[in-house]
């Protein structure tokens, strides 16, 4: 894809989800949730080339900030910088997939235990009406606002079990595995994962926190099965080997 392809399409974004900079606050953490949101959506597609001028330029700000982001996209494994070549989107590490999946797994099931433990009727009915609108979204085209819903259940889930600081610290774990999420959901069918989701609620429902558990691991585990199936159909989209 061509600099100036890119730059079209980061301007058809900015325009429709209004990603505007806040020039109250810092520029390069604004740049980096940007950036990185595009990458993890499969927006900027591994082995896409970004140029700080363009962006800099694009956004109307210095080279500065734009280096700091790429900084800390490179530190998220989410852009690799070459010496003398450029820096590009980086290919998606399914040893990083596999690893925060296993930490993932580890921590949810632990929360929906806890959540089951002590659910009332008003949390309860915010899920409900979570999964009805994930399941208005499962068939929709753009996957988008499903993959929103669905990281909306599971941060209510850990927010519930008052794990919410927990959840804002597996965020960077999960960058190569939400990569997976977005492929997943173009690829495969979302209601099963709405389905997958509604068997938790069931359960969290009947204060079996086994059962609770037991629907999290299940639906978790899911990824360990789309991953070799996605990346055999895209293998130019995947680091399958270390280094």
């Amino acid at each position: 894809m061509a600099s100036e392809e890119i730059l079209h399409d980061m301007t058809g974004l900015a325009t429709t989800r209004q990603q505007r900079l806040d020039a109250r606050a810092p520029v390069g953490p604004q740049l980096f949730r940007l950036l990185r949101e595009r990458i993890v959506r499969g927006d900027l597609a591994p082995g896409v080339r970004l140029s700080e001028v363009e962006i800099a330029a694009f956004y109307g700000t210095s080279r500065q900030p734009v280096r700091e982001a790429f900084i800390k996209l490179a530190e998220a494994s989410l852009l690799e910088v070459r010496p003398q070549r450029g820096s590009y989107v980086s290919r998606i590490d399914v040893a990083a997939v596999l690893a925060a999946q296993f930490v993932r797994e580890a921590v949810e099931a632990d929360i929906v235990r806890r959540v089951a433990q002590q659910i009332s009727p008003a949390a309860l009915r915010d899920l409900d009406d979570l999964l009805t609108a994930q399941m208005a979204a499962a068939t929709a085209e753009d996957p988008r606002d499903f993959i929103d819903l669905d990281e909306r259940f599971h941060r209510t889930l850990a927010d519930l079990a008052g794990q919410g600081a927990g959840w804002d610290f597996l965020q960077p774990l999960k960058s190569q595995m939400d990569r997976v999420r977005h492929l997943s959901a173009q690829q495969f069918p979302r209601p099963v994962l709405v389905q997958q989701h509604s068997g938790i609620v069931d359960a969290i429902r009947l204060g079996d926190g086994t059962a609770a558990e037991r629907a999290m691991r299940l639906h978790l585990r899911q990824i360990l099965e789309d991953v070799p199936r996605i990346a055999a159909a895209h293998p130019d989209l995947f680091e399958l080997e270390p280094g």
